[in-house]
């Protein structure tokens, strides 16, 4: 199985893929620059070398960027909307650069539209100019879904949907879906429970194709079922805890995801101790039999 954690690339893109490798991971997802500055430099040639070497040598695979939080390729404002169709085509340029198998983006926000439609419209076309002209080799970019709060794009399965399909035939690379398990809980979809996280897992299926889902970002939640707030926990510390997370990582059509933690780290060693967590979990409990007499 792929367990990965969101790492540092704090002076050397190689940094995150040793911090990865040292954690116990064997996936693992980056910021390709800054999240909250639209100025981005290109990465360092020696230093995109370094980290396809200890990607190599670690067996670390996939590598996930994720872009900018500043960026909504969907914005009303035309001055944002341009500035976020500049900063994702970094986010793509580097992604290229780096060598990443996917790129997750948040579908941003619909505010200032008259509707969802036009809020939709807006970001196909806003990724269609951004991705012009690029070319890519085994590289898929992911919609993530969102906890559902105030005008946020994404948060539901079938709106993921709809903005894949008018995406998806202006891009010259495919698109599928990273869901994350936080947002999922806080949206509606309670996959807290083994009756929950069928439904889920069939609603997926039905509605994007679990193939098209190859990254799930695994996170507790701090909020309750269909709360929309997105805080994330550690792992067995929220409202899905640590039997819904077995459940997870031990359900039949969702083993070969690649499993990414974006939980917070409050105390040193909090990282690990969710890496830990999650490899314990994917160990299912043993069956005990009754001696015969």
């Amino acid at each position: 199985m792929r367990i990965g954690i969101h790492t540092s690339t704090a002076g050397n893109l190689a940094n995150a893929a040793r911090k990865a490798h040292e954690l116990g991971a064997n996936c693992f997802q980056i910021f390709s620059a800054s999240p909250r500055m639209w100025k981005a430099s290109p990465p360092d040639p020696a230093q995109v070398l370094e980290l396809k070497a200890a990607r190599a040598e670690n067996d670390l695979a996939p590598l996930v960027i994720h872009d900018s939080y500043l960026i909504n390729l969907a914005a009303s404002d035309p001055e944002i909307r341009a500035k976020s169709i500049a900063g994702f085509r970094g986010e793509l340029e580097r992604a290229r650069t780096i060598g990443a198998e996917y790129l997750v983006m948040h579908p941003g926000s619909a505010k200032g539209h008259d509707s969802l439609e036009l809020a939709l419209e807006t970001l196909a076309n806003s990724l269609e100019t951004a991705a012009k002209g690029l070319a890519f080799d085994g590289f898929c970019l992911l919609f993530e879904n969102t906890a559902g709060g105030g005008a946020t794009i994404g948060r539901s399965l079938e709106e993921l949907k709809t903005l894949r399909e008018m995406a998806a035939p202006r891009l010259p690379f495919p698109i599928g879906y990273c869901l994350d398990t936080c947002h999922l809980f806080v949206s509606g979809y309670d996959v807290s429970t083994e009756a929950g996280l069928d439904d889920t897992v069939n609603q997926t299926a039905a509605v994007l194709g679990l193939d098209n889902v190859p990254v799930i970002h695994t996170n507790d939640s701090k909020g309750t079922l269909n709360s929309h707030l997105d805080r994330h926990e550690n792992i067995g510390k929220g409202h899905i805890g640590l039997e819904g997370f077995r459940r997870i990582l031990n359900h039949p059509q969702l083993r070969t995801k690649a499993f990414i933690l974006e939980t917070p780290i409050d105390n040193e060693g909090d990282d690990r101790i969710n890496v830990d967590a999650l490899k314990s979990l994917c160990r299912k409990r043993p069956t005990t039999t009754k001696k015969s007499n």
